[in-house]
């Protein structure tokens, strides 16, 4: 089977970026007749379909005045990391004197590729999509020719701006504050693969044990694992050897670290340290409250929204990332250790 043509291909053929290609085919202003033409007749050599939801030029003048935003069923479930940025893009839209769409992608849409309607018929100006879809799915916004942010997550086959956290910083700061503390065998726990803000948390965590001398423990090192209470709790009892402090990728593995420690008689923090990340309830609600990174919601949110706003008038502009920076809060969790490795 032939593979399908795609913007980006045509954009390689000739040698310009994928934005201009977007713009031609879609009949926006931003580029000259003579590339417009160069690129339909590539278009038409290579034998790309042009999509029935790509945009006409009377109605990117004219513009809707609304923005869509979507995201996974599991992303809006989140409600109280991702519930939260959404409220925050509700009260940036509407003090721009604009309109919020919003829709939830299922398993089937997102494999099947069927994308909402406001966006298949071109009803919105721009697009925010929340967390993580697929890259395909994503892309497959993108080459509607609408305006595009993504919202905590990026990825290399991704071309489209996008708000993210500082993890590599985040992460670094959280793990200096446990080696300020005399930690040594200081553990990671989370899942690398499922996510690239845990990835990069990772790497924070390497860095700031490299920048301290420090080699890495292949032994406390669990980036493999899921967020499950049953999985952590048989991850601490298995230990031959226990670390001094465990750095967790978020809020969820930080309860059940600690739920864990203390239930195989290991007092947090006068036996172990535990930090973790997103300073959501989790971290507050539990004995003793967990240290954590918090993470501005509601800037997260006005950001995405400036941004896209930006976009939609400056479409032939490079990509840009911004990173938002996160701040450490020092609850009961942790303490000194009690004596180096």
């Amino acid at each position: 089977m032939a593979k399908k043509v795609s913007m980006q291909d045509i954009a390689d053929a000739l040698n310009i970026s994928k934005n201009s290609v977007s713009q031609a085919l879609s009949g926006k202003p931003g580029v000259s007749d003579a590339t417009r033409k160069r690129i339909e007749q590539k278009a038409q050599e290579l034998g790309y379909r042009v999509r029935k939801q790509t945009l006409s030029m009377d109605s990117v003048s004219r513009g809707t005045g609304t923005i869509g935003l979507i995201a996974s069923d599991y992303a809006f479930s989140l409600k109280s990391f991702f519930g939260e940025i959404y409220l925050s893009i509700e009260k940036e839209v509407t003090a721009r004197g604009m309109n919020l769409l919003i829709q939830s992608v299922n398993t089937e849409s997102r494999d099947n590729l069927v994308l909402p309607s406001f966006i298949a018929e071109g009803k919105v100006d721009g697009v925010l999509i929340l967390s993580h879809i697929s890259n395909a799915y994503t892309n497959a916004v993108i080459e509607t020719g609408i305006p595009t942010v993504m919202i905590d997550h990026h990825h290399p086959l991704i071309h489209a701006d996008a708000i993210l956290t500082n993890n590599r910083f985040g992460a670094y700061t959280a793990v200096k504050h446990l080696l300020e503390l005399g930690h040594r065998d200081i553990a990671y726990v989370g899942n690398a693969k499922l996510s690239p803000s845990y990835q990069e948390r990772l790497e924070g965590y390497d860095l700031a044990l490299a920048e301290h001398g420090i080699e890495r423990k292949g032994e406390f090192v669990f980036s493999s694992i899921d967020e499950d209470e049953r999985d952590v709790n048989a991850l601490v009892q298995g230990l031959d050897v226990q670390p001094t402090a465990w750095f967790c990728v978020n809020d969820g593995f930080g309860f059940f670290v600690r739920s864990a420690l203390q239930q195989h008689g290991i007092s947090v923090p006068d036996a172990a340290s535990v930090v973790s990340f997103d300073n959501g309830m989790l971290s507050r609600l539990t004995t003793p409250k967990i240290t954590t990174m918090n993470i501005d919601l509601d800037l997260y949110g006005r950001k995405a929204v400036e941004q896209l706003t930006w976009r939609m008038q400056h479409r032939d502009e490079p990509i840009i990332e911004l990173l938002l920076p996160t701040e450490l809060l020092v609850r009961e969790s942790t303490a000194k250790a009690r004596s180096n490795s």
